[in-house]
C-alpha cells in the first residue's frame, strides 16, 4: 500500500486534464485547478452522496437524497440532476451498467482520512498518518442533517478516534512518548468522555517514569466522569494505578457500587527523609 498522500495516476486523472479535488471535511468545497467553482445546494447533496459512497446504484444514491419520494419520482429526480452535472461540468460523473461514480481525477479528502486509517491498521509509519489525522479533526458537511450524512460522519469520526489511539500506540511502543502523548491528547480532544485515549495518556506517563502525572491523568478523566456521567473509570483502567501505588503501599482507587460517587482519594505524598 503506498503511504498516505500519494497518489498513482489515471486514466482520466489530473495529468489528462484539469485537478479537481473535493473536500468534505469541514464542508463542502470544490475546486478546480485550485480555484473554487460554485455549485448549487441541490447538486452538492448529490455529488457529495456519490464521492461518499462510490460505485453505488442509482436506484440506493435515489432512495437515499430523496428520501420521501417514490422510487420512480426519486429516480427521475437523480436523473435530471445527473444530466445538470454532465452539461454544467461541475464534477464528472462516470456510470456504468446501474453504478454511479466520481471520475477517479476527482481527488476527495475523506478518500484521503480512509487510505491513512487503513495505512495505520496495516503496520504503516504513523508518523506519515499524522498530518491527515489533523486535518480530519473537522466534522463531516457541518449543518448538513440527511441521514446519510449523520452516519457518514459518525463513521468518519470513530475511524479517526480508533486511528489516532493506534498512532499513539505506535508510538508508544517505540519509546517516543511525546510524539505518543500528543496523538492520545489529540484523540481525547475529540471525544473527552471516552476512556481510552486518557488510559493512554496514563501507559505514557507511566512508561516516561511520571508517576505523579499519571495519577494526575487518571483523576482529571475520574473527576469528568463522575461529574457528567456519575461513573467511575474501569478496572482495566485502575488497574494501571496497581503499579504506581503497590511500592508505597497504598490501594489504587476502585469502581464504587454506592449510589453516591466516593470522594476522591488524596494524592499520595512523598514519605520525609530521614
Amino acid at each position: 500500500m503506498p503511504a498516505p498522500g500519494t497518489h498513482r495516476p489515471s486514466p482520466g486523472g489530473p495529468a489528462d486534464g484539469p485537478s479537481r479535488q473535493l473536500f468534505l471535511l469541514d464542508g463542502f468545497r470544490l475546486l478546480r485547478d485550485d480555484e473554487p467553482v460554485t455549485v448549487p445546494r441541490g447538486l452538492q447533496r448529490v455529488i457529495a452522496l456519490i464521492g461518499l459512497r462510490p460505485d453505488a446504484t442509482r436506484t440506493h444514491l435515489a432512495g437515499l437524497l430523496w428520501p420521501d419520494a417514490s422510487e420512480d419520482r426519486a429516480l427521475s429526480c437523480l436523473r435530471t440532476a445527473l444530466w445538470r452535472l454532465r452539461r454544467s461540468g461541475y464534477c464528472s460523473v462516470l456510470t456504468a451498467g446501474d453504478t454511479v461514480r466520481l471520475d477517479p481525477g476527482v481527488t476527495v479528502d475523506v478518500d484521503e482520512l480512509v487510505r491513512t486509517a487503513a495505512w495505520v491498521r496495516g503496520g504503516g509509519d504513523p508518523r506519515q498518518a499524522d498530518g491527515m489525522l489533523a486535518a480530519g479533526r473537522h466534522d463531516l458537511l457541518p449543518g448538513w442533517y440527511d441521514d446519510w450524512v449523520l452516519l457518514e460522519r459518525e463513521r468518519l469520526r470513530q475511524l479517526r478516534l480508533h486511528t489516532l489511539e493506534e498512532i499513539a500506540r505506535g508510538y508508544l511502543r517505540a519509546g517516543q512518548h511525546g510524539e505518543a502523548l500528543q496523538a492520545a491528547i489529540e484523540a481525547m480532544r475529540a471525544e473527552p468522555l471516552r476512556e481510552t485515549p486518557h488510559r493512554l495518556i496514563v501507559e505514557v506517563h507511566l512508561a516516561e517514569g511520571n508517576a505523579y502525572e499519571a495519577l494526575h491523568a487518571f483523576y482529571v478523566y475520574r473527576d469528568l466522569i463522575l461529574r457528567d456521567l456519575q461513573l467511575e473509570p474501569s478496572n482495566a483502567m485502575c488497574a494501571l494505578l496497581d503499579h504506581i501505588l503497590a511500592p508505597i503501599g497504598r490501594p489504587a482507587p476502585r469502581r464504587s457500587i454506592g449510589r453516591e460517587p466516593p470522594p476522591r482519594p488524596p494524592l499520595p505524598t512523598t514519605p520525609r527523609q530521614r
